[in-house]
């Protein structure tokens, strides 16, 4: 809104903008002058009072003139020229009001100031009889929060009351009377309160006349509806009643309902038509309430013909009810044609309502006989309810077709048809009582809403993009009563909605809320909501009752009003469609028109021809604006008229019978007019370059071509789709599209119309004009974008189908009918044209629009100096809307060349290639384009369309879609003199053309065709992007979809997605008809990469399912295969088959599953290593395989603990084998089945008892046995004990030929045929290629990765790089490097890691947690260990070898006194862990702590009896208080501690203390358990002797040296106090797996110490 913002040229013409011109209302003769005193500032909005005005100028001040008697300064009272208001200076002000005597003014920022007459609270201060000056009034909603005050957008004054409308558009009252529409009773409001009834509601405007409300509120979204109610809201009578005869139902909604405000006394005079009860029509927007319809035709429609007696077709009489409430709500009564099968009935009702007229005002006091429903008899039923009876005709079918087909038979056949039934009615007047013809209701009146309620409520959830509703007429009568014979009749009012729902034959163009458009223009789809005193008619609800809250002008539905005022005590709306609808007194003629009665909504009748665009309501008259054929606009005037002198009096002489015209041509271009008492006032601008006159072509171009395209929708288009039998459906389809389309570009010229009038009374700058700053919705109704097919593309489709000739017999009658109708339409003149010309003119209208927009923008631009940013921006859109119109005459053209092609080859072939969006771009029947070795005598003839290519030879012919065509010259050496080559999926062939110029032309025709099916658009250049170069040639790779119909292995398989030269190449999804699919990534036509396949098992009802890698067309690489028999396959695949490492889970349950295999595969079978977990029979099987059998050697343990290791042959044991039971029995020997023993072998004893000899039978079912039974010596036993456990592993398989398959993948997928053999940097390249392919696969599911996944992903793409001499700082960057790559499975070294940890858990988990397995579990680790390093030293080279040391780069710490020796610590003797190169010291600490669990369990299981008499020593030991332990201990005196530090505080030590002495190497020791690998686990132990001698330091208070004769007792005590539950566990765990060279150092005597401690305290034998 900022005036500084305008450029220069503007500027200089800004002078003449807004200029006040004043006259008295009342003589027209007087030209308007200028204001008296005031001087050149532009003034955006004036409001006038009775005696008073303010003005509103564009730099936000706000000067008032007139009388003003609430001034404080005499001297300002009556001032001679405006005055400022100073109170307002600084706050910029955006819009005005004034009521009779007050004003209100808003700010930018949304607040509200209000001064002058205040004696009925109206400026919202109480007690005060005047407001001097502009006042600031708080309004703050309650509800939400009383802090944050309420931003407005919009005054309203009247009277003694004042309407706010809020940003959140609701309504805010303050002031006296019902006009305010609260619900209170204390006046006056000076708070200001909400309008409850309209809270939820959008409020467009306010309107306020001296005691009357107006508001616009936008409609609601049709889902919104709310169901019509089934009973009265206030006495709970049905309001739809149904009568039962013995042949017929009567269905009435004509309730009354009794509770009903009583009529006023004076209901002669004011023609009072019935009792109505406001609360009930208030409740919803379905309120319940009767009008009489204005028409827009002066044609008077039978009105009810049911309030006496009417005898049915049975002789029964109709029951009749008082119809003083009918639910009438007529809505969307639009521009209805009169049709020509109307005629008689019209010139009927015309004689009738001649008739009745006449007798008007005789009858106004004769109550009419009707059958009372209460006890009393309403009198004057003056004008009853005028509505049609296609809701409840359409209610009827519908029910009938839900309670029984016989009856919808005879409605269909028209034995009695439901039009035939409302003729009956219609045609007996006489009988009733009724007045006729005191309201004149046009046809399009007719629309019963509750036929538009239930239609709608048949379409909720269908939303439709189109903008208006369409729909055939169900019929032409009126009437409310309906009697169908042989009817049932227990049918209840929600059964007949629900029915009605079913039968619609309708085009759905039902408003939608389109988004944008609606949120950037005005919005057509409105109603009108007035409340307050209606003693004039000034409500328009048909009676003179006033009304407390807002009710919803019902016949206003559907008219698009855009815009209302207020008179004093009349109302105007003005609708998009340049109409003015006016009613409430009429003493002067102030509604322009002399129509009868004004208590409802009529047409003013203006101008003859001439839209108006501006309204504005004075006191007891009004003014139009309207728009001339010179785009100048005319002011025409309407209602109390001064008597001049000498002038000879009209008849009527206190106004004016028609509107006049007033002379002010003179004065420019009025652009706001307002109106006072006694005085008008026009704000005008001059025409300065002709800006302003363009300005006003647009709008008033604009607003003529709407009102064209309402005719053409409304009197051609609705009743065309209104006929039976349009023709074939696939035409009635096209006819729907393109009418869907037309109405929703027709909505949207009506909304740039109306926002175009409001853009002309505002400050008028040429940037924020809609179709610059918004061109896009404009340009997108035209073409809008690929999703929805255009207005243009619909109607150049059903042209090139054919178009209006395509239409039945009926049709084309109607149009040749209306042939006159449709040449004024299409102002065409020519009396030859054929009607199809015609009709094409009309719907290509709106392409020819787009012209008229960019020669005004054109003309704009020529106001602005060339260097300026306007004069670009109006250029720019002057050539884009003139491009699109070139374009889309060119669209048209290429409908009307396919029209003629198809017209030309009539035939088979051609019909079946004929579609509405197929164009013809160019065809070889000229034989210019010819097959490359075809046969002589063959026929080759190709035709190009814009989505195909078509090659027909005799009989036959073959579609090649454009999308997937790929076109290239041949080159010219080769001899193919002009050839081109065509590929597609599944051919390739050479056409050969006669001429140099054709080929060029077919390959340029051919690639702009290609080019153009894949853009999915026209070649239209976008708006925004300049021209857009056209492309010379289709890309290479594109997106397709496909059918192949020939290829064996893809027949009739659908492919959908990337694809180069002709082949599949990308991501894609490939579906066969047979159910299967795959969905990932292509090359070179076949599935590689990685995807998804399924195939459907047809036994089973249920898919089979792979995802994972491709390559060639078969499975390869890792994937997942679930079986629909329920397997899952985890693991790697060649060639389709499971081949590498795998895991096969099979069972109902994965979780539960009955068995499991983990290991090596080749081509589809199980061979090498591999551990099978049969749960069924609770044994787990871990050896070597071969076709699928157990094969070589293995090793069984069970769950009841037995241990077999040995020979295994076609998956039984063979052979020889060992066999130990839980209780240390052994067998050594032959087997020839699974637990059978046959065959040589010796069984020892637990005890050291053994047999030699022969064995044969089952284990645990008794054996015999020929052989000798050894009893050994004791003294042997002990030798010959371990002997048999040192044997145990010999059969099992080597833990180096373990997961070997595992190991090579690895190797594989860093580039390396075999272990070590291999280029390191292309590993590296390997290893970066999985990162970021694996990356880019996880980005489209981003939840899999977490945040520290993808940090750790980013850190592994820096390769640790070394150059020089290894150090310490290298070998701990490639621990950091090893521990981040084993953090993410997406490494291959973290791969193999998760793979590892798989196996192993999965072997030694479950039934393998068997104390005998503990040393193969420890060896697999060892074995993994050298693995992993041989694959780190291959990605290191510059690492060292195995057991070397890295030299120090840093000096060493200040020396340290060695703990036991006391001498210096020399490298040599105690290297430190860490600078040795060990594979445990790098892998370990990776490896360990995953495979901790299984590994402890296992050490703990096999060192369970020990640890249970360790344990119980501890336990008995602890009982001790500390010093007496340390006594039993041995431990020497000098080290006991005398006082402890407990918190800070020194206690003594007593001999009853305990748990205290070395307490903190007691907690230090207790940490072992938390750590992992054994070099944690010494650092520990190492900590807990530093401890200890802390403690013993401080005690001792000197230097000393530990002897291990002094040592081992402390350290005993600190063990014992530590209780280590598991401590035989760790002991074990540290000894099979720390570093060798640490044995001899400081922590391997450490560690020695710890395990003697361990022994000797199972030794312990208290006394």
């Amino acid at each position: 809104m900022d005036s500084k913002k305008k450029s220069s040229t503007e500027a200089e013409g800004s002078k003449e903008r807004g200029l006040v011109h004043v006259w008295q209302a009342g003589s027209f003769s007087i030209t308007p002058e200028r204001l008296p005193g005031w001087g050149g500032k532009t003034v955006l909005q004036a409001a006038l009072g009775v005696k008073h005005g303010i003005l509103l100028t564009e730099d936000g001040e706000v000067y008032s003139f007139g009388t003003l008697p609430w001034r404080s300064e005499p001297a300002e009272i009556c001032p001679s020229s405006p005055i400022l208001e100073n109170a307002l200076v600084g706050q910029y002000v955006v819009t005005v009001a004034t009521g009779s005597f007050h004003n209100g003014a808003v700010t930018e920022s949304g607040v509200v100031y209000m001064w002058g007459e205040n004696s009925a609270g109206q400026c919202a201060v109480a007690n005060q009889q005047y407001v001097p000056e502009p006042n600031p009034v708080s309004i703050s909603d309650s509800d939400t929060s009383s802090l944050l005050a309420v931003r407005i957008l919009q005054l309203a004054c009247g009277e003694e009351h004042t309407l706010a409308l809020s940003i959140s558009r609701e309504i805010w009252a303050w002031g006296t009377g019902c006009q305010l529409g609260l619900i209170t009773m204390t006046f006056p409001v000076t708070r200001p309160q909400k309008v409850e009834h309209l809270a939820g509601r959008v409020v467009l405007q306010v309107a306020c006349g001296a005691f009357h409300s107006l508001a616009l509120v936008q409609c609601l979204p049709s889902q919104d509806l709310k169901p019509v109610p089934e009973r009265c809201n206030q006495c709970s009578q049905l309001l739809i009643t149904m009568t039962d005869k013995e042949d017929h139902v009567i269905i009435s909604d004509s309730h009354c309902c009794p509770l009903g405000v009583t009529l006023s006394e004076s209901q002669a005079e004011n023609q009072a038509s019935a009792a109505i009860s406001p609360s009930t029509e208030t409740l919803d927007s379905q309120g319940e309430v009767f009008e009489n319809t204005p028409g827009e035709t002066d044609v008077p429609v039978a009105p009810e013909a049911n309030v006496g007696n009417v005898k049915s077709a049975s002789g029964d009489p109709v029951s009749s009810e008082h119809n003083i409430m009918g639910t009438t709500e007529i809505s969307s009564a639009r521009n209805m044609p009169t049709y020509p099968d109307t005629q008689a009935v019209k010139e009927y009702l015309q004689k009738l309502s001649d008739h009745s007229g006449g007798e008007d005002t005789e009858n106004a006091e004769k109550p009419v006989p009707s059958q009372p429903l209460v006890e009393e008899v309403v009198p004057n039923l003056h004008s009853p309810p005028t509505t049609s009876t296609s809701a409840l005709n359409s209610l009827v079918v519908s029910c009938a077709s839900a309670v029984g087909v016989r009856v919808a038979a005879t409605y269909e056949a028209g034995a009695m048809s439901l039009k035939k039934v409302m003729n009956f009615y219609n045609t007996a007047p006489c009988e009733t009582g009724a007045q006729a013809g005191s309201s004149s209701i046009g046809p399009e009146g007719l629309k019963d809403s509750r036929e538009e309620q239930v239609k709608q409520e048949s379409m909720q959830g269908k939303k439709s993009s189109s903008l208006v509703d369409i729909r055939e007429e169900e019929s032409e009568g009126g009437s409310r009563r309906l009697s169908l014979p042989g009817l049932l009749s227990q049918v209840s009012p929600r059964l007949l909605r629900k029915a009605a729902r079913v039968k619609t034959r309708t085009v759905v163009l039902t408003p939608t809320y389109s988004g944008e458009a609606d949120a950037l223009l005005p919005s057509l789809r409105t109603e009108v909501w007035t409340w307050g005193k209606g003693k004039e008619g000034q409500l328009g609800h048909g009676d003179v009752l006033p009304r407390l809250q807002p009710l919803c002008v019902k016949c206003l539905d559907g008219k698009e009003v855009i815009h209302l005022e207020a008179g004093g005590y009349h109302s105007l709306a003005l609708t998009a469609k340049s109409q003015v609808y006016s009613w409430g007194s009429n003493t002067f003629g102030q509604l322009g028109h002399s129509d009868f009665p004004t208590t409802v909504p009529r047409l003013a009748k203006v101008s003859g021809e001439n839209g108006v665009w501006s309204v504005a309501a004075g006191q007891d008259y009004s003014l139009f604006l309207v728009d001339t054929e010179d785009f100048q606009p005319a002011l025409y005037y309407s209602g109390r008229q001064d008597p001049a002198e000498g002038d000879n009096l009209p008849e009527n002489p206190s106004g004016t019978k028609t509107p006049v015209l007033l002379s002010c041509s003179k004065l420019g271009y009025i652009s706001r007019v307002t109106a006072g008492k006694d005085s008008s006032l026009a704000l005008v601008d001059k025409n300065i370059m002709g800006y302003i006159a363009s300005l006003h072509e647009l709008a008033t171009t604009e607003r003529r071509f709407y009102s064209k395209l309402s005719d053409i929708k409304s009197q051609i288009l609705r009743p065309l789709l209104s006929l039976e039998n349009l023709g074939t459906v696939t035409t009635v389809q096209l006819l729907q599209e393109v009418a869907s389309r037309f109405s929703k570009l027709c909505y949207l010229i009506g909304q740039h119309g109306a926002s175009l009038s409001s853009f002309l009374q505002g400050i008028k700058e040429a940037g924020s004009l809609v179709i610059l700053k918004h061109a896009s919705l404009f340009l997108d109704s035209y073409t809008e974008q690929v999703s929805s097919p255009v207005y243009c593309t619909s109607i150049t489709n059903f042209l090139v189908m054919g178009g209006f000739q395509l239409l039945a017999k009926p049709a084309i009658d109607f149009l040749n009918k209306n042939q006159e109708l449709l040449q004024d339409l299409s102002e065409v003149n020519d009396e030859n044209i054929e009607l199809m010309e015609i009709l094409n003119t009309l719907f290509f209208l709106p392409i020819r629009r787009l012209h008229n927009y960019a020669k005004v923008l054109l003309k704009l631009a020529t106001c602005f100096e060339v260097t300026s940013p306007e004069y670009q921006k109006l250029q720019d859109s002057s050539s884009c809307y003139e491009s699109l119109a070139l374009h889309l005459g060119r669209k048209r053209k290429e409908a009307e060349y396919t029209l003629g092609f198809w017209k030309t080859f009539p035939g088979k072939m051609t019909d079946s290639l004929r579609k509405p969006e197929r164009r013809l771009l160019c065809e070889s029947s000229n034989r210019a384009l010819s097959l490359q070795h075809a046969g002589r005598f063959s026929v080759n003839w190709f035709i190009l369309f814009n989505d195909a290519l078509v090659h027909a030879q005799f009989s036959t012919h073959h579609v090649f879609p454009l999308a997937t065509l790929w076109v290239e010259p041949l080159s010219e050496e080769a001899g193919n003199v002009n050839g081109l080559k065509i590929t597609t999926p599944e051919e390739q062939f050479t056409l050969i053309s006669s001429t140099p110029q054709e080929k060029t032309k077919w390959l340029r025709a051919i690639s702009q065709a290609v080019d153009q099916a894949l853009r999915g658009t026209s070649d239209l250049p976008l708006h925004g992007s300049g021209s857009g170069a056209q492309r010379q040639e289709p890309p290479f790779s594109r997106s397709a979809k496909y059918t192949f119909y020939k290829d064996p292995r893809l027949k009739g398989a659908t492919y959908d997605g990337r694809w180069l030269s002709g082949k599949p190449h990308g991501r894609g999804v490939l579906k066969w008809p047979d159910g299967k699919m795959y969905s990932g990534m292509f090359r070179n036509g076949l599935e590689d990469g990685y995807g998804e396949y399924r195939i459907p098992n047809k036994a089973l009802n249920k898919q089979d399912q792979y995802v994972g890698h491709w390559k060639e067309g078969k499975m390869c690489g890792q994937g997942i295969y679930s079986y629909a028999s329920g397997e899952v396959f985890e693991g790697c695949f060649q060639d389709n088959m499971r081949h590498g490492h795998g895991l096969l889970r099979s069972g109902k349950l994965t979780s539960s599953s009955p068995s499991m295999f983990i290991g090596q595969w080749v081509m589809d079978k199980k061979a090498g290593y591999g551990v099978f977990d049969d749960i069924t029979r609770g044994e787990k099987y871990m050896g070597m395989w071969q076709d699928d059998v157990c094969q070589g050697n293995g090793v069984v343990v069970t769950q009841f603990g037995l241990y077999y290791e040995g020979n295994f042959h076609l998956n039984k044991m063979m052979g020889n084998g060992v066999l130990l039971s839980e209780d240390d029995t052994i067998y050594e020997g032959e087997f020839s089945d699974d637990w059978t023993l046959n065959g040589k072998g010796t069984l020892t004893m637990s005890n050291g008892d053994y047999i030699e000899g022969y064995f044969n039978g089952e284990w645990g079912s008794g054996i015999k046995i020929t052989g000798t039974y050894f009893k050994p010596s004791l003294y042997d036993s002990d030798k010959d004990k371990p002997k048999i456990f040192r044997k145990l592993g010999n059969l099992a398989v080597a833990a180096d030929e373990k997961w070997k398959a595992v190991f090579d993948e690895c190797w594989h997928q860093l580039g390396c045929e075999s272990p070590g053999q291999g280029e390191v940097w292309k590993a590296w390249d390997n290893i970066a290629v999985a990162l970021t392919t694996n990356r880019r696969q996880h980005k489209d599911s981003p939840e899999i990765l977490s945040r520290s996944q993808t940090q750790t992903l980013e850190s592994l793409e820096f390769i640790p790089q070394h150059v020089g001499a290894f150090s310490v700082e290298k070998y701990d960057d490639i621990k950091k490097y090893l521990i981040k790559a084993c953090d993410t499975p997406l490494h291959p070294l973290g791969r193999l890691v998760e793979t590892l940890v798989a196996v192993y858990r999965m072997t030694y988990v479950g039934v393998g947690a068997n104390r005998r397995l503990l040393q193969e579990a420890v060896k697999e680790i060892k074995s993994y260990l050298k693995r992993i390093f041989q694959l780190v030293k291959f990605l290191f080279p510059e690492l060292p070898e195995e057991g070397s040391t890295i030299p120090l780069s840093t000096p060493l710490p200040t020396e340290r006194k060695s703990f036991c020796t006391g001498k210096s610590d020399s490298r040599s003797e105690s290297p430190e862990p860490g600078y040795v190169v060990t594979s445990s010291g790098l892998v370990l600490p990776v490896l360990l702590p995953r495979l901790y669990p299984p590994l402890f369990m296992l050490y703990a299981l096999d060192n369970d009896r020990e640890e249970d008499i360790y344990w119980e020593c501890v336990l008995r030991l602890n009982k001790q208080p500390d010093i007496a332990l340390l006594g039993f201990l041995g431990v020497q005196k000098k080290f006991w501690p005398v006082t402890l530090s407990i918190l800070g505080e020194s206690k003594k030590v007593l001999p009853t203390t305990k748990d205290a002495c070395f307490s903190s190497a007691v907690e230090c020791l207790q940490q072992i358990s938390t750590t992992f690998t054994p070099s944690d686990k010494l650092k520990v132990i190492q900590q807990a002797f530093e401890e200890i001698s802390q403690s013993v330091l401080a005690s001792l208070q000197e230097d000393f040296l530990w002897s291990m004769d002094d040592l081992f007792p402390v350290f005993l005590y600190v063990v014992l106090r530590a209780r280590i539950r598991n401590l035989g566990s760790e002991v074990h765990l540290i000894e099979d797996l720390m570093d060798p060279y640490l044995q001899h150092g400081e922590q391997g005597i450490m560690f020695t110490t710890l395990k003697a401690c361990y022994y000797q305290i199972q030794r312990e034998k208290l006394n």
